[in-house]
């Protein structure tokens, strides 16, 4: 499949000249003239890497790199930034706010495709590693001693999204902090493992301290802890498969198809069948009947 490489720079002249380079190395290239019309491509298409200019009117590309780095959904997206600013400070900067490299202009071709080409393939291994991780139905994150999470794997947002804050940076919740920080300091005395409990939902997480590969990294283990039996009623109840049921299950705890396929570790395209067949089976036509249904088999 053809890697689609978004060019950011408000010069025609450097979007027609990055253009034609790309696309003699096989890229497919989308353009922008300004960071507000680059987010909305992004909005739009998903995109593999984003070549940005650093001056540009509005938005700057150091404010739209963080935007990036600060969106679940785009800041995996390598940026690299191709610009004229060629100071220790700028340098500094773009790193600063998320990019994986910087290219001074004027643009060398064989230099651009050479970059473009290796953090392509780097973003494609992190990817491929990240689906093992995820096909293996394990999910981790790493925290610092404060409870600031430092990165995590692909599922953990749609599993710990109603127990974490979210502000300017992820946290964990203070209960689970507390429990952290006692298997940091004094590991014999609390038990390895911590279940963190939703005060919403019907489900808990259950959070295992796996070490310190780094010196200020910690590393965690989580996995979804909820009644069985609440999937097992509805499967007999309701006349659905086990799968079917855990899908259903988590509709009416009012996640997302995406977040159902991360839980799940599944496609989401196999979430939407499955709901396809499940609507069939029990007679509705939208989630909103779907979670009627389900507190009627539970606790009618």
């Amino acid at each position: 499949m053809t890697s689609i490489v978004l060019v950011v720079d408000d010069e025609p002249i450097n979007l027609s000249l990055a253009t034609d380079i790309l696309e003699t190395g096989g890229f497919t290239v989308l353009v922008a003239q300004s960071a507000d019309d680059g987010l909305a491509i992004l909005a739009d298409v998903s995109v593999d890497l984003v070549l940005l200019d650093a001056v540009m009117p509005g938005k700057d590309g150091f404010q739209m790199c963080r935007i990036m780095k600060a969106v679940s959904d785009y800041r995996d997206i390598p940026v690299v930034f191709m610009t004229g600013l060629s100071g220790q400070d700028d340098i500094v900067q773009a790193f600063e706010a998320g990019s994986v490299d910087y290219i001074v202009k004027p643009i060398q071709p064989a230099e651009l495709l050479a970059r473009t080409r290796t953090h392509l393939d780097n973003a494609r291994k992190t990817k491929n590693l990240f689906r093992a991780i995820n096909f293996s139905g394990r999910h981790f994150l790493a925290t610092d001693r404060e409870g600031v999470v430092q990165w995590f794997s692909p599922q953990v947002p749609a599993i710990i999204g109603s127990i974490a804050s979210h502000d300017a940076t992820v946290r964990l919740p203070v209960d689970t902090l507390r429990w952290l920080q006692a298997c940091i300091n004094s590991p014999s005395s609390v038990d390895a493992s911590y279940r963190q409990q939703d005060t919403d939902m019907e489900y808990g997480v259950e959070f295992s301290f796996m070490g310190q590969p780094e010196p200020d990294e910690f590393l965690v283990r989580l996995a979804v802890v909820r009644d069985g039996q609440d999937v097992t009623c509805l499967q007999i109840k309701l006349g659905l498969t086990v799968r079917e049921a855990e899908v259903l299950y988590w509709v009416a705890k009012g996640k997302t198809n995406r977040d159902i396929a991360e839980i799940l570790s599944i496609s989401h395209r196999t979430v939407n069948k499955h709901l396809e067949q499940i609507y069939i089976k029990i007679g509705v036509e939208n989630r909103a009947a779907a979670t009627a249904r389900v507190l009627q088999a539970l606790h009618g």
